[in-house]
């Protein structure tokens, strides 16, 4: 087993060179004992020749180690208070009924509208289609179709505001 300090003078002078090497962490103490047991384990299978430094070596990286377990711990750690508050992505509720209120209300706007009226405009804001292509589609004019776009939205705009 690896020579331990004989007096008490030597530990003083290893905690001192332990408090340098850790920039006078608080634990000082608490990482010089860690590092004497590592060193009594180390010695049962190999030499060691200069215990103290070997000492002082493993302390200072004992406290390397627990800066940076501590650093994850700051850096994971959440507030349950913040945990409250993460989003799941979906709507609440009452939002998803308003939703649906909504859409009820603008389906039954779009009812009033002309047949073809109210498919070139759900081509055009449903399915994405641009007007050049329900053009296409319908065998009517790009002009036809834009006429057909600007009826519909003035009529939602107005019953919109009526509402």
């Amino acid at each position: 087993m690896a020579e331990l300090p004989r007096t008490h003078g030597d530990w003083l002078g290893i905690l001192r060179a332990v408090r340098r090497a850790v920039r006078w962490d608080n634990n000082a103490e608490d990482l010089l004992q860690s590092a004497f047991v590592r060193l009594a384990e180390y010695t049962d299978r190999d030499a060691v020749e200069n215990p103290s430094a070997f000492v002082v070596r493993t302390a200072a990286n004992l406290a390397v180690d627990e800066q940076r377990r501590m650093r994850v711990r700051r850096e994971s750690r959440m507030d349950v208070d913040n945990v409250l508050d993460i989003a799941d992505g979906q709507p609440l509720h009452p939002e998803v009924l308003a939703a649906r209120e909504r859409l009820e209300k603008v389906m039954a706007a779009l009812e009033s509208l002309g047949p073809k009226t109210r498919e070139i405009f759900l081509l055009h804001r449903l399915d994405g289609m641009k007007y050049r292509e329900i053009a296409v589609r319908l065998g009517i004019t790009v002009s036809a179709v834009e006429k057909h776009i600007a009826k519909a939205s003035l009529f939602l705009v107005n019953w919109v505001e009526d509402e």
